[in-house]
């Protein structure tokens, strides 16, 4: 019987989560090569070397990840740790610096631990990095035996960002838990999958009630318990999810209508991930025929500010303008494992639907 192994990334998060790095991280090393993004870093670092004075820990390099995460930065950040003799690798950032640092550190052999500074994805939880290519196309999925070791989520940092990371994290967590639900309908789970699907059940209700006061909090720049129970579903439950389900059951018509719109010139310029998966969520619900949850989570949606129909983006409701993202849609991976077939007519349809919810 093959064995299957399954690793979570343990977490701190406060105003002082920092203050725990030592502790953490010191069964590791202590000499650390840092990768971050330019504002990420002008915000988190001070902080991360003050939690580091005096305790014989040393940051022997701090090196922007780049514009990308693609798998020529990833080698380079690699063979960089190694040649400065980095016992560990800090990521500092978003979802992009994240998953440079995650790919640096496996392809180096070393222990990774993240310190996000927004909560706009779950990257500093996943045992995966998305990678692009050096043109700034999708390339591919860069998976790992297990997440980081620790993440560090320091809410005084992440209360300062702007909101809309925070807005667009929880739309794209909201995706998570209708998504999973959706694509495992009819299946008889396995262990690790049934666990991951109830926990997206924490990606969706614990937003209902403290969302908007988290939204008005980020707002204010004030660290708050509302703020961390948004940036715990939108990093941590999102995570798990991802985690412990099969690929099967992690995404479904949502994402695959956010990708069939990225194809609209200027479009991904304009638009966040999450707020996109969240307006595909409600073409999700139109398409199962599900309205009364469809306007529940209109209104929710229209509460933090996130689109919901085409309108809004500045899109066309036209049959033939959307015509390669509707073929997107249907054809694209996220649509393998779904409870039926779904067709273009059925897509459009739905979106018409959203239109006039």
């Amino acid at each position: 019987m093959n064995t299957r192994n399954v690793y979570y990334c343990n977490y701190s998060i406060g105003t002082d989560a920092y203050g725990d790095v030592p502790s953490v991280c010191g069964l590791y090393g202590r000499k650390i090569l840092l990768i971050g993004g330019e504002k990420a870093l002008a915000a988190g670092k001070d902080r991360l070397q003050s939690a580091l004075s005096g305790t014989g820990f040393e940051i022997l390099d701090t090196v922007l990840y780049g514009h990308d995460c693609t798998y020529e930065t990833i080698a380079k950040w690699a063979d960089h740790a190694k040649a400065i003799g980095a016992q560990m690798i800090f990521g500092m950032g978003g979802g992009k610096a994240l998953d440079t640092a995650k790919g640096a550190a496996a392809k180096a052999g070393l222990p990774v631990f993240t310190f996000p500074t927004i909560a706009a994805t779950c990257a500093a939880t996943t045992a995966l990095s998305v990678v692009y290519r050096e043109d700034g196309s999708f390339d591919s999925f860069y998976f790992y035996d297990r997440p980081a070791c620790h993440c560090f989520m320091d809410l005084s940092i992440i209360a300062k960002a702007p909101v809309r990371y925070l807005q667009a994290g929880m739309g794209d967590t909201i995706g998570k838990f209708f998504e999973c639900h959706f694509s495992a309908r009819g299946d008889k789970l396995d262990h690790s999958s049934a666990l991951g699907r109830e926990i997206s059940n924490m990606c969706y209700e614990p937003l209902r009630e403290h969302g908007v006061q988290a939204m008005a909090d980020c707002e204010a720049g004030t660290p708050s318990h509302a703020l961390e129970q948004a940036v715990l579903a939108n990093i941590v439950s999102t995570g798990l999810v991802s985690l412990m389900v099969l690929d099967d059951y992690n995404c479904a018509i949502a994402h695959s209508v956010y990708y069939g719109l990225v194809l609209l010139p200027g479009f991904e310029e304009k638009w966040l991930h999450g707020n996109v998966v969240a307006y595909g969520v409600l073409v999700q619900l139109a398409v199962d025929g599900d309205l009364s949850e469809a306007r529940r989570l209109k209104a929710f949606l229209q509460a933090l500010k996130i689109p919901t129909t085409l309108k809004e983006m500045d899109v066309a409701l036209d049959r033939q303008h959307l015509k390669a993202m509707l073929t997107e849609t249907v054809t694209g991976p996220d649509m393998d494992h779904i409870p039926y077939p779904v067709t273009e007519e059925m897509v459009f349809a739905a979106m018409e639907t959203v239109e006039t919810l």
